[in-house]
């Protein structure tokens, strides 16, 4: 029986029965950025961190696409997108943007609600402590629920609505986005393996969440219960595996080549793997077992061990899911071992390749490295978000410790991991808190068109000829938002051209709020925020440009400009060595791309 449709007959008819929790009359607004300068005090729940989750939240509001409701707290945004999903017969409206721009992308946005959920699932009973767990079954909603509707029947998923072609030549407010919009779908003749598994991944995640099976005994967000919703979300996810394992397997951009230019996926192995994780901990009986060793199936048939060794170590990220897998399987292995009994892969081995992955880190000896100033940081995956795969890391150390399961080395895992969100708020070279108004030394800048406020002169006119100072001033302070971050040499610029470094996404706030409310249930002190005097990034911001794959103005030697040492190596290198060498280095330069983010804007 084709159960989601089923169950959204019921979103529709019984809307009480699966009716999400009452937001508060009076409304939680984000402070000034000054009340960062202040301390907490030692009060209990840590006030500060309290605002950071709420801040981290209420940008998903600031992203939000559709009908806004009557009590939106975003007062600037606007209804948005009201004919998305008509050149389809299907209402695709709602859901989030996806970054700096005005394209729905259903992979990234189902990535970042799984790794909500996924943290909430060992640390959510933070999000009470800091009075926002409505908030986060607010945000958890706009993006489910429509999810849900890109998936009108088993073997139909959109993938995107927009086109990033037309949409980056714009650049304005919410009600001026060009159009038309399209739809993109994958389905039975066309299928998209990792996107399929992907959502299912996302709906698992989160039916567990809603179905209170966390991770550890201690940590459930149990006002967050709601069985009726959770099983809605059970039957999506069953369907989108089935049709993930059903179809013939390939990569979504395959059939939606559109997407490509945003979201290029490397691997359907590791969506599949996770896909099968999280249903085997939403499922019960021997349903869940026979995710169980479906998950078991695809991580040893995709040898996803071997990118997780070190000199691979991969990152976890939209297009990555690897790292996760392992941690998942200790995570039900310990807290549910009636799911793997019978299995040979239990909790020891489990335990053995998430120790190993996390080992790269503590002992310095993979590709990663920490910067000067102690970010992080891996070479290609790190170049267009640099604070991404440091935040993910850490978010994977701290919902390991979360789990309660008994290690020699918890500490050194929390301890690396605090140094990654200490830098992250203002413990780097630069002084600055990469979230956007939650200290006065936050950056002001995002990569923003919703925040920015520029107003076209004429009609014909969609974008600025100066990103970077038309408007002077952005016209609204995007809360909440986590920019892309530093260079590997931890300089910031805060340039809003730089998509590099101040592009928002969904994604980037993902993991930084599950570390958030970690904070609040452990207990720890102020964010290193709040020792930033403000005005220590001013003393310190570095003149010029940067120089990435947005701005160029800042590198060295532009092309045809190498410098005499550059022009003797490479004569060196083609006499010596010849065409060999260069391919090589094609072969080299092609991959480090691949292995990044994907987006290309």
């Amino acid at each position: 029986m084709w159960l989601a449709s089923v169950l959204s007959l019921c979103l529709l008819t019984l809307p009480l029965v699966h009716a999400q929790l009452p937001l508060p009359s009076q409304p939680w607004l984000p402070p000034n950025a000054s009340v960062g300068t202040q301390s907490s005090n030692g009060t209990s729940p840590n006030q500060q961190w309290s605002n950071v989750v709420g801040n981290l939240l209420y940008f998903y509001e600031e992203q939000r696409s559709g009908k806004l409701p009557q009590n939106k707290r975003v007062l600037w945004r606007n209804d948005s997108a009201l004919d998305d999903g008509k050149d389809a017969g299907l209402d695709l409206t709602g859901g989030y943007y996806d970054a700096g721009d005005y394209v729905k992308f259903t992979f990234p946005m189902s990535f970042s609600m799984m790794s909500i959920c996924f943290g909430a699932l060992a640390s959510g009973r933070g999000y009470d402590l800091a009075n926002q767990t409505a908030y986060l079954d607010d945000a958890l909603r706009w993006g489910l629920d429509w999810l849900m509707k890109a998936h009108p029947s088993p073997n139909t998923y959109y993938v995107e609505v927009g086109d990033p072609n037309v949409d980056n030549n714009y650049w304005g407010g919410d009600q001026g986005i060009p159009t038309p919009r399209p739809s993109f779908q994958i389905n039975s003749t066309s299928p998209g393996t990792d996107a399929a598994a992907q959502g299912a991944a996302a709906f698992a995640a989160c039916s567990a969440l809603y179905n209170n099976r966390t991770l550890s005994a201690s940590s459930s967000t149990s006002t967050l219960q709601n069985a009726t919703y959770a099983a809605l979300l059970q039957g999506h996810a069953r369907d989108l595996y089935a049709f993930a394992t059903n179809s013939p397997m390939q990569l979504y951009q395959k059939a939606v080549p559109a997407a490509g230019d945003g979201y290029a996926s490397s691997d359907y192995k590791d969506e599949l793997a996770i896909a099968a994780m999280f249903l085997a901990l939403s499922e019960t009986g021997s349903n869940a077992s026979t995710y169980y060793n479906d998950a078991i199936k695809w991580y040893y048939s995709g040898n996803l061990a071997f990118s997780l060794q070190a000199g691979e170590e991969a990152v976890f990220n939209w297009d990555s899911k690897t790292p996760a897998v392992p941690l998942l399987g200790a995570a039900i292995a310990n807290a549910y071992p009636n799911v793997v009994s019978g299995s040979n892969v239990t909790l020891n081995l489990w335990q053995s390749a998430v120790e190993q992955y996390f080992n790269v880190f503590i002992n310095k000896n993979g590709r990663s490295y920490l910067t000067n100033g102690g970010l992080l940081y891996f070479p290609g995956d790190s170049d267009e978000a640099s604070l991404n795969p440091a935040l993910n890391t850490a978010m994977l150390m701290m919902i390991y410790a979360a789990t309660g399961i008994s290690s020699s080395q918890m500490d050194e895992y929390r301890a690396y991991a605090q140094g990654q969100i200490d830098y992250v708020m203002g413990k780097n070279p630069m002084n600055v808190p990469y979230v956007v108004g939650v200290h006065p030394d936050s950056p002001v800048n995002p990569h923003s068109a919703i925040s920015t406020g520029w107003v076209s002169p004429d009609p014909s006119v969609l974008a600025p000829s100066d990103f970077a100072n038309d408007p002077p001033q952005e016209a609204y302070i995007l809360y909440g938002g986590v920019v892309g971050g530093p260079s590997p040499k931890d300089l910031f610029y805060d340039l809003r051209s730089d998509w590099v470094e101040n592009e928002v996404a969904l994604d980037y706030n993902a993991p930084l709020l599950t570390l958030a409310a970690n904070a609040l249930v452990v207990g720890s002190g102020d964010p290193w925020y709040t020792q930033v005097q403000p005005g220590s990034y001013a003393a310190v911001k570095p003149s010029g440009s940067p120089c990435d794959a947005a701005v160029s103005t800042g590198c060295k030697h532009g092309p045809g400009h190498l410098s005499t040492g550059a022009k003797i190596a490479i004569g060196v290198v083609v006499s010596v060595v010849g065409l060999a060498i260069i391919a090589l280095a094609g072969y080299w330069w092609w991959t480090s791309k691949t292995h990044g983010r994907g987006r290309r804007y």
